[in-house]
């Protein structure tokens, strides 16, 4: 029986008086019906959550419900952007990501906070129903990563990481081209990431913000006074965040390891210099850096602030394919050229957040699953480790620990502060 949008409103009318329709049929509004669409929520309103947020917020499917900080003046902001594009005020803001993460009506979370709430937020969500968008690195350490992974996979959830260039065109070619032999055997990896990393000066007299809930703000990291250092810089403060090298290693070791068809794995050694310069009484993490790394099979990884940025292959016969945002050269033009043959790998993507809205109503995994993530973040907790204990880092990618060297073994996952716990 077909019946018209109005005729089938007429009847809906009289069967929701008797109590006996609560179900709208998708058939009627088409893919904006409620039932089709997810409803989501933004917990970590500052630059890059509300950017990620913006491009969710494009997709017909997709209903903010809720924004989420600890820092009122942002949370406020956020909702104003939900506001404006759902034209009404419904959206509902919050301080406490557990009451987002406890409401039934949600179904997926954004987590744009600094590293060290990742793991925290991402486990409680996780174990409350939600499918979740982490921002990157995974977690502030090893440990964290390893527990968030384990419980995407306990709670059944769908987790997408903000690793967006394994969506941009260049990083899958460049990967295709890989990982269908175009180079013969991969010798060498150089990972070319960023230097430096300083901010605003730590001011001893600096007043808390109104709206700013600075306790709620350290969550699980160390208590530290309030010094005005906590908006973008807290990057390179390593209670916090992990300096350049893991600001970025979530994006073009991602890509290296990619290519190698190592998403599972990782390096067994570890082994970097860098100048250790703390600077004004807050900042402490690695402005310069260099670790060479190995593969078992002997593959060679550098993680460094100096080589070429992006991400390099070396083949065994001496050509190379670099790629990084916007640019993809090989050592010979032909290379870069050719064509992929059927049944080489091809890879596509129809964007990086839809990708995460497909797999959340499909059930599938994303390109950027949390398991790859935490492998790809590990790379980065282990250069660090190396850096910080001045030693010879030696790894079991299998059993996740460093073999020989329990002080090191220590540095890979730090206690929380208070009543913070995984989930």
């Amino acid at each position: 029986m077909k019946l018209s949008r109005k005729d089938f409103l007429r009847a809906g009318a009289a069967a929701w008086t008797a109590g006996a329709f609560n179900i709208v049929p998708s058939t009627v509004f088409g893919a904006d019906a409620p039932s089709n669409r997810i409803n989501m929520a933004l917990i970590g309103c500052g630059g890059q959550g509300c950017g990620d947020m913006g491009g969710f917020l494009g997709f017909h499917d997709v209903v903010f419900r809720a924004v989420c900080d600890v820092n009122r003046p942002k949370a406020e902001k956020a909702k104003r952007q939900v506001d404006d594009r759902n034209k009404n005020n419904d959206c509902k803001m919050y301080e406490d990501f557990r009451e987002v993460c406890d409401r039934t009506d949600i179904d997926a979370i954004i987590i744009g906070t600094p590293d060290h709430w990742h793991a925290y937020i991402g486990t409680y969500a996780l174990a409350h129903g939600k499918d979740c968008y982490g921002e990157k690195p995974l977690t502030h350490d090893l440990g964290e990563g390893r527990a968030l992974a384990n419980a995407v996979k306990k709670y059944g959830r769908v987790w997408q990481t903000g690793s967006q260039q394994r969506s941009g065109n260049e990083f899958r070619r460049a990967v295709e081209l890989v990982r269908n032999g175009r180079l013969g055997k991969i010798k060498r990896v150089e990972v070319g990431l960023p230097g430096g990393g300083r901010g605003k000066k730590a001011d001893p007299n600096a007043k808390i913000p109104e709206g700013l809930n600075w306790d709620f703000w350290l969550g699980p990291a160390p208590k530290r006074p309030f010094l005005g250092v906590y908006d973008w810089d807290w990057r390179w403060v390593l209670d916090w965040g992990g300096g350049q090298l893991m600001d970025w290693i979530g994006h073009h070791c991602d890509i290296a390891q990619w290519g190698l068809n190592r998403d599972y794995s990782g390096p067994v050694s570890f082994k970097g210099f860098g100048p250790y310069e703390p600077e004004s009484g807050i900042y402490d993490s690695f402005k310069s850096y260099h670790v060479e790394c190995r593969y078992d099979d002997g593959v060679e990884l550098a993680i460094a602030s100096d080589v070429r940025g992006g991400c390099t292959w070396f083949g065994e016969n001496g050509d190379w394919i670099w790629v990084n945002r916007g640019a993809l050269e090989s050592s010979r033009p032909s290379i870069k050229e050719s064509k992929t043959e059927p049944g080489e790998l091809h890879l596509e993507s129809v964007g990086h957040q839809r990708d995460f809205i497909d797999a959340i109503k499909c059930r599938n995994t994303t390109p950027a699953d949390c398991e790859i993530a935490h492998r790809s973040a590990s790379v980065g907790h282990l250069c660090q480790i190396a850096l910080l204990t001045g030693r010879e880092i030696k790894w079991d990618p299998k059993t996740e620990h460093i073999i020989g060297d329990k002080a090191a073994e220590s540095l890979l996952f730090r206690a929380p502060r208070g009543e913070w716990k995984l989930y």
